[in-house]
């Protein structure tokens, strides 16, 4: 690389942003080492553990408790599958699936749990009985009573890209300029958290992987994830077992270990302060790699 500055090359690289996340009693700092968000959903019918953990509270809980121990930094619980194709389930179902976990898993781990969910009525109840950061896929836009209960909480919020709804997600998602389009829409949920009360410090973005995008749109996503930094917010990937991987890998979503660590560590090179994932331990082990090669402060 005879005559090529080394100093020149490193200076067109976005920075690492380091951020202190509020959200309720707890605070998390993102953008040293990865932080690990472990999944628990209590349906009938998500596409990789549905029906699990499904009416079965007691190895429901026993999952959080050992995800916990596994290293994970944040429980992220859903009561309603939002898989391609899924059908929306009624308020009460919905709470009837995830408080009576949600109240007792924030008595026994001392780790934030976070809410899945699109509506505000299940939201409340949630940060209501232990809950502190709700992750919302559809941005704000769901449910127009969702800003003013997080902004009241004092919770954390996730806000996701999502082209369509689940019913229809997958309908043949299009984009005329796949990054620009989600970062704006992005830009607008963050507009309307502020607008609503809800401070800047209290956001997290996840640009959306396998909710309105081909298998193609979501490596794009991975490999192009740096410019997700102009949103100046940590950013969240959940490449989990999706279905993208399963294409590459022609395997079935409990055999796409390997895969998702692939993805996983891609993400946190790219700038992921957070990934969501099923398999703790692995991808624990994964994200302290991707933090060491990328020179991360692992404490």
């Amino acid at each position: 690389m005879k005559g090529v500055n080394q100093k020149t090359l490193r200076t067109n690289l976005p920075p690492t942003l380091r951020h202190e996340l509020v959200c309720g009693k707890y605070s998390l700092s993102l953008g040293g080492r990865t932080h690990v968000m472990g999944i628990l959903n209590v349906t009938p019918d998500s596409f990789s553990d549905g029906g699990e953990y499904f009416n079965k509270s007691a190895l429901a809980l026993k999952r959080i408790y050992d995800m916990a121990s596994a290293g994970a930094d944040i429980i992220d619980i859903g009561g309603e599958s939002t898989r391609p194709g899924a059908e929306g389930v009624s308020v009460e179902v919905e709470l009837e699936r995830v408080i009576p976990i949600i109240k007792e898993a924030s008595r026994n781990i001392k780790i934030p749990i976070s809410i899945d969910t699109s509506k505000a009525a299940v939201a409340d109840e949630a940060l209501g009985n232990g809950a502190s950061i709700v992750n919302d896929i559809t941005g704000l836009r769901g449910d127009s009573r969702m800003a003013s209960v997080v902004a009241r909480s004092g919770a954390g919020l996730i806000v996701m890209h999502m082209k369509g709804s689940p019913r229809t997600m997958q309908d043949d998602p299009a984009y005329k300029d796949l990054i620009c389009e989600i970062i704006s829409a992005l830009k607008e949920s963050i507009g309307i958290a502020v607008k609503n009360g809800i401070s800047e410090d209290r956001i997290i973005v996840d640009p959306g992987i396998g909710f309105g995008k081909t298998a193609e749109h979501n490596l794009e996503i991975l490999r192009r994830l740096a410019e997700f930094r102009a949103l100046e917010r940590p950013i969240m990937v959940g490449p989990s077992r999706k279905s993208f991987l399963g294409k590459i890998l022609n395997a079935d979503p409990k055999d796409r270990l390997m895969g998702t660590a692939a993805a996983c560590a891609i993400a946190i090179m790219n700038g992921a302060s957070i990934i969501r994932v099923h398999d703790i331990k692995e991808m624990v082990e994964t994200a302290r790699v991707a933090d060491a090669v990328k020179g991360a402060n692992t404490a």
